[in-house]
């Protein structure tokens, strides 16, 4: 028997072959040029190499072998087709990666705490506390989140931690699960004391460091002032003098302030120059709630997404619009806050005339803080008071009645107030914005306690057609076509318009389009708390009025407040009705009629 051929690659070492392996694989992935290729292959050098770097380099190009596809099925195959364009994996990204393309993950916040001052007022516990449970269950808070009470409680770490957990318990949307709250409750701290207190704001200084190192916060914390306005200069003061407010090199540090934000112009001036001498004016994040609703930013999407709403969002078509917020509740237990401020300063300052603004906006440059407050800015400043104050505001308190099936006592009644208080329950106003879209439009605010049901709309109200060819019997039952936005409680938008009623006769009558959110989207809409805390950590302003925007709302609103302050009474209106007579005939002497929502 003639002795078998020395096989031609016996001369190769096991590290060569294995190295040529790789590199082939390397190619068929795309992750080295083809020159390159050919001379790690071709060249004797991969005889020097060891075995252990050999076996390391099969190791990685493995991973080149499942992501690049077929290298080499066998022995023998020929070598892979290098004539293909090559990415260089330095000009390579994981698309995943980019936030701009990047539709399926939301946003997370990174390490950071927040500091909620005031931690056991109702809002605290209703609201904040809850929030921050239901961000940390949708995975939207980073493992380390650290959260830090300050009050005048005498409680230790642990019975924050209960408090938490009731608020949690009672008050939170998504449900309740063991493995969340653990690590949530991992970072909880509580301080005790008064805001004048320099020992308690040390403590929480420390307590911060002490959490910058045990949880990771990387110094990134948010003070969120849940406290009585009063109190405000006084706090951001102390986080001064006690250096909590600078950050560290790297790291954030932000200031939440709630509503109201002054009483008047100068009041909300000196706040704004106080606060400022604290925090730059970007790290001042000035909470409105109704900005986070998903039915407010709607209002943007709405009209800029869509082409066929803008074309006839204009004095050419619409007639006037009514934007109205309505109570079914009295004041509760809130006397010594409400009275001496009022439904005007509580409500028209901030929520309706935001509401305004994102209706009236013209098309902002993109959508950022800084776009949006130059579009809401240029409304503010167009906006226009009725020469005749007294014929064109009205404000009321509401009298004792019926409502939802029991007695209730008039606002003079309640405890706490006194008899001859003219704190208003109940505004309406009309205004002008003196601009080429709106000029001619007048826009109907109201907002009252103890009305006929809850709820928050804006009414774009339509003009009739400019000649109907039908009798006047066919469409005695119709009205103006409207869009209406439903801000709360059933969120959504109703479009009306005529339509022929079925039947041999020509008769016309209003009928309505309805798009719900609880109907169209399979996920229920977050509370407005949690997309604001979120945004704050995020440094995200897109949805917080800006100092500007606050100064300007009080210039609209202090002329009114100063009118009514010499002029008269507030009009009495029973409990369960919407609102006084008074208000009925403003729109009257206009020729139009509040909508009933």
């Amino acid at each position: 028997m003639s002795e078998e051929l020395p096989d031609p690659e016996a001369g190769e070492t096991k590290a060569t072959k294995e190295a040529k392996e790789v590199r082939d694989a390397q190619e068929a992935a795309g992750v080295v040029a083809a020159g390159e290729s050919g001379a790690a292959a071709g060249g004797s050098g991969a005889s020097g190499a060891s075995a252990k770097g050999a076996a390391s380099a099969k190791k990685s190009g493995a991973a080149a072998k499942r992501s690049g596809g077929r290298a080499k099925k066998s022995a023998g195959t020929a070598p892979a087709d290098t004539s293909a364009e090559v990415i260089p994996a330095a000009d390579w990204s994981n698309p995943l990666r980019d936030a701009t393309q990047d539709r399926r993950l939301p946003r997370i916040a990174g390490p950071s705490g927040l500091v909620i001052f005031g931690v056991t007022g109702d809002l605290s516990r209703k609201k904040l506390m809850p929030a921050v449970y239901d961000l940390a269950n949708r995975g939207l808070l980073p493992p380390g989140f650290s959260l830090v009470g300050f009050a005048r409680r005498d409680w230790e770490d642990q019975d924050f931690a209960q408090v938490v957990h009731e608020a949690v318990k009672e008050h939170a949307r998504t449900e309740f699960r063991e493995e969340v709250w653990q690590q949530l409750s991992e970072g909880m701290r509580f301080i005790p004391g008064d805001f004048d207190d320099d020992q308690a704001f040390e403590q929480l200084r420390k307590a911060v460091d002490e959490l910058d190192a045990s949880r990771g916060t990387s110094g990134n914390y948010a003070f969120y002032l849940s406290v009585p306005p009063k109190f405000f200069p006084k706090v951001v003061q102390q986080l001064k003098k006690h250096g909590l407010a600078d950050a560290p090199e790297g790291s954030w540090r932000r200031a939440v302030i709630e509503k109201p934000f002054g009483h008047d112009l100068e009041s909300a001036q000196e706040l704004n120059a106080l606060v400022h001498d604290v925090f730059e004016p970007d790290q001042v994040f000035r909470i409105d709630h109704y900005l986070g609703k998903e039915t407010v930013q709607n209002i943007l999407a709405l009209r800029f997404a869509n082409t066929m709403f803008e074309p006839i969002w204009n004095r050419s078509y619409v007639d006037h619009v009514q934007i109205t917020m309505a109570e079914d509740i009295g004041i509760g237990g809130r006397a010594g806050y409400y009275d001496g401020i009022g439904s005007a300063r509580d409500v028209i300052q901030n929520h309706l005339l935001q509401l305004m603004a994102l209706t009236a906006m013209e098309e902002p440059a993109s959508f950022d803080a800084a776009s949006l407050l130059t579009e809401k800015l240029k409304v503010f400043r167009a906006v226009r008071l009725p020469d005749d104050l007294g014929e064109h505001t009205v404000r009321g308190q509401y009298a004792g009645g019926w409502q939802g099936g029991e007695k209730v006592r008039g606002y003079l009644e309640e405890e706490g107030i006194d008899p001859a208080s003219t704190t208003d329950t109940f505004a309406a106003m009309k205004l002008a914005v003196d601009n080429r879209r709106w000029a001619g439009v007048p826009f109907y605010l109201r907002t009252g306690k103890r009305l006929g049901r809850r709820v928050t709309e804006i009414a774009v109200v339509f003009q009739r057609a400019p000649h109907s060819p039908f009798d006047t019997t066919a469409t005695e039952e119709l009205g103006a076509n409207a869009i209406v936005i439903r801000v709360q409680p059933d969120e959504g938008v109703t479009v009306r318009f005529g339509s022929k009623v079925p039947g041999t006769s020509m008769e016309i009558r209003d009928v309505s389009m309805d798009f719900a959110y609880g109907e169209s989207f399979t996920e229920s809409s977050p509370e407005a708390y949690e997309r604001l805390i979120l945004d704050v950590l995020l440094g995200d302003a897109n949805l917080f009025p800006r100092h500007q925007e606050v100064e300007e709302s009080w210039r609209i609103l202090d002329p009114v407040e100063e009118y009514w302050a010499t002029h008269g009474r507030p009009a009495q209106y029973p409990s369960g009705s919407w609102g006084p007579r008074e208000a009925d005939e403003m729109l009257a002497r206009d020729g139009r009629s509040w909508r009933r929502p």
